[in-house]
């Protein structure tokens, strides 16, 4: 059963803890080349942050980039760049987008395969001719001979195609440290030199072949590694290609001119033809429209738009051309706002990261030690140097952590990315793990459970004729009843048409003087032209037409469409649901029973929903609150995991771990679902990881494993934790039932 609880509250903190405007942080976004692995995360994020002046520093692995909060008072991005090069990082502002750096770096990695791939195969005939006895035993200077071909091939070759990695170690111990890249580079800086020197002896045991081949499959590695990354990343570039490049201002002779939309500032007049993206977020100053607001509010069905109408870039102008005014341009759109929540979720590290950056830090190391050990282990067991090396050369190769560094970011992009394209925007860098914990769901009900807006009640009981008439001079106004008077007419497929002459009068409604009669739309007493009280319930207005009749228009705040479904398959999958709100009993009464929620508090106050769900804490639940993020935000906080349905305006401001667009409340089942696969993909991908390790490094200590098959086996572990991943994109998913402490 219900009941009802009141709680006071504390004054609110008008000041909200925000900088000042001079004070306020800076951001900037540095590409930094040389990034390949856990080891390097760690170390970029710690060189940048103990910088004076930086407040925050987070990378992006994906799309090798990191982006720096910082006080502009006391450092910049120079300063930024030099540290990271102390660090053997090459770094720069970024200029371009993280698409066309990744075409760059493929490219660069398919040419050096396709130099790779022609050495090795005329290295692989030379080496079959003498492995399979074409050259005769007694012909020595022939077999030395071709060993000198494979020399004067496979030396340039892997001098140049093994490039990204030489580069990549050198950096590293430049600054003392060791990355993954290190023991690869040792491995073909070993085989090669051992070969060499085998040649310049005449000796038969000559590992060129290998030593080239080692490269070739490294580098298939590398480069499929580099293409999974981009593929699974897709969803904030995707918003790159919504941006409108340029832009055209009417100046205030009328004249028109093309700009690059970088150049817009806000006060512009920007003319948008039909069938154009908006290239700002503005306000219509003339001119209506349909606009396709998709990207936004995920509803695909598009939004008309007047004049004062608001609208944000990347939305797309569909029918008619309008004028809008620029209000935010360039990096402060609501698109660019998107794509930072976008990148901070990526970037962002929950507990399975940081443990599996933990791992891969201590695992560097620990493959240089294991490595010698086995050259040691093999010379004192009296096996020849050669036979130590090439096993100790396998043992590095193998042991490379790069799918322990991969297990968990791939699935975070991955889930992020899916969870972007159902309207759902994660804030939060471990919102996602939190969100698989939980076993309790309390909804706020205005703005959550209903739409937040009010919609004509009694519309079934008003003619075609009175509502078109009464939505004439609803159009003049922005009051909520009255929106929701145009929104029904328009609904119903009327023709609406402002009248007139429309005057409104402040506190009682709009007025019209039309020839046949007067029109008026407002309060009861004011349209019946009394002073006495209204006597006509709340949430409505009164009618007057042009014959002096009176039409009483009812509001309600709808449930939204598909709550009672979500709630009942939250039910049926073991979650405990509740409602929560600040409302008057009967209203919250009303709502729960249309939702089917039998749990609810009604007459809460903000301190007193954090009472509710601190008791539901400390009786071990894992409490979910959904809430609008605005007067929600101190039980948003307080709850264990929260998501929040944003307006577009709202999207930047609320204090939830995920945003989601869109009347339906669908996306927190999705949500819920996604969050829970992406918890059991992590540990998928540190059991392919771990187990990789248990199978293929004894066999390379044993000598079992020749460094061309480590090569190739290191290559598909790493590839097998992403593609792993890139299954969450696409998999058909279903709210697993919940799982609750023994």
């Amino acid at each position: 059963m219900g009941r009802a609880l009141t709680a006071s509250v504390a004054p609110p903190d008008t000041d909200g803890g925000r900088l000042g405007e001079a004070a306020r942080p800076q951001t900037v976004s540095l590409v930094v080349e040389n990034m390949h692995c856990g080891a390097c995360i760690v170390t970029v994020e710690r060189a940048l942050r103990h910088m004076a002046g930086v407040r925050d520093a987070r990378v992006n692995l994906s799309a090798k980039r990191a982006t720096v909060t910082y006080d502009a008072a006391l450092t910049g991005t120079q300063p930024m760049i030099d540290a990271l090069d102390r660090e053997g990082y090459r770094a720069a502002e970024s200029v371009e987008t993280a698409s066309e750096l990744d075409s760059r770096r493929a490219d660069d990695l398919l040419r050096r395969l396709g130099v790779a791939g022609f050495a090795a195969a005329n290295v692989m005939l030379l080496s079959v001719s003498v492995w399979a006895g074409a050259v005769s035993d007694m012909d020595q200077t022939v077999a030395s001979l071709f060993h000198w071909l494979s020399a004067l091939i496979a030396m340039p070759a892997i001098a140049y195609a093994a490039q990204p990695f030489f580069r990549s170690a050198s950096s590293a111990l430049r600054v003392r440290r060791l990355n993954m890249d290190v023991p690869i580079s040792l491995g073909i800086t070993l085989a090669t030199a051992m070969s060499l020197f085998q040649t310049i002896r005449g000796s038969h045991q000559v590992y060129l072949d290998a030593a080239i081949m080692l490269t070739f499959f490294l580098l298939i590695g590398r480069l499929l590694d580099e293409q999974v990354r981009i593929k699974a990343r897709g969803a904030v570039e995707n918003l790159i290609g919504l941006k409108s490049l340029t832009a055209t201002v009417v100046d205030g002779d009328g004249r028109v001119e093309r700009m690059p939309a970088r150049a817009l500032v806000p006060g512009m007049k920007i003319q948008v033809a039909a069938g154009e993206r908006i290239p700002v977020d503005g306000r219509v100053v003339s001119g209506t429209t349909d606009i396709d607001e998709s990207l936004i509010t995920g509803e695909t069905m598009p939004r008309w738009a007047a004049a004062g109408a608001d609208v944000h870039a990347g939305t797309l102008n569909m029918t008619r051309a309008i004028k809008i005014e620029a209000t935010a341009t360039d990096d402060n759109t609501l698109l660019a706002e998107i794509a930072r929540l976008m990148q901070a979720a990526e970037q962002g590290r929950g507990q399975y990261v940081r443990l599996a950056d933990r791992a891969a830090r201590v695992y560097a190391p620990a493959v240089h030690v294991l490595g010698a050990a086995t050259f040691i282990g093999w010379m004192i067991a009296g096996a020849g140097w050669e036979t130590a090396l090439t096993t100790a050369i396998a043992v590095l190769i193998i042991t490379c952590p790069c799918a322990l560094a991969l297990a968990v970011p791939a699935v975070q992009v991955a889930a992020t990315s899916r969870l972007f394209g159902k309207g759902v925007i994660v804030k939060a860098a471990d919102g996602l793990e939190r969100l698989a914990e939980v076993d309790t769901v309390v909804f706020d009900k205005t703005g959550t459970l209903t739409r937040g807006e009010p919609v004509l009640k009694n519309g079934a009981e008003i003619s075609d004729e009175t509502l078109a008439a009464a939505a004439s001079l609803a159009v003049a106004s922005r009051h909520p009843y009255s929106v929701a008077v145009a929104r029904a007419a328009r609904d119903r497929g009327l023709a609406v048409v402002a009248a007139p002459g429309v005057l409104e009068v402040p506190g009682s409604g709009l007025i019209a003087p039309l020839a046949a009669g007067e029109l008026r739309l407002g309060s009861e007493e004011w349209v019946s032209g009394t002073d006495l009280p209204s006597q006509g319930q709340a949430g409505s207005l009164w009618f007057l037409d042009a014959e002096s009749r009176r039409f009483a228009l009812r509001f309600e705040d709808a449930v939204r469409p598909d709550a009672s479904d979500v709630v009942s398959v939250l039910t049926a999958a073991g979650y405990e649901v509740c409602l929560l709100s600040g409302d008057r009993p009967a209203a919250v009464s009303d709502v729960a029973e249309r939702a089917g929620i039998a749990q609810w508090w009604a007459g809460v106050k903000p301190d007193g929903k954090i009472d509710v769900i601190a008791d539901m804490k400390a009786r071990g639940k894992k409490v979910l609150m959904v809430g609008d993020g605005l007067n929600d935000a101190p039980a948003l906080a307080a709850a264990h995991a929260s998501l929040s349905p944003s307006t577009a305006a709202d999207i930047s401001q609320t204090a939830a771990d995920a945003v989601f667009q869109g009347v339906p409340l669908a996306p927190v089942l999705e949500t819920m679902a996604v969050a829970r696969a992406s918890q059991r993909m992590s540990l998928e991908n540190f059991g392919i990881a771990i187990g990789y390790n248990i199978v293929f490094v004894p066999l390379a200590v044993a000598g079992h494993v020749t460094p061309l098959i480590a090569a190739l086996a290191m290559s598909l572990s790493s590839i097998a934790v992403t593609v792993n991943a890139l299954r969450l994109r696409t998999r058909a998913l279903a709210l697993a039932p919940v799982r609750r402490p023994t």
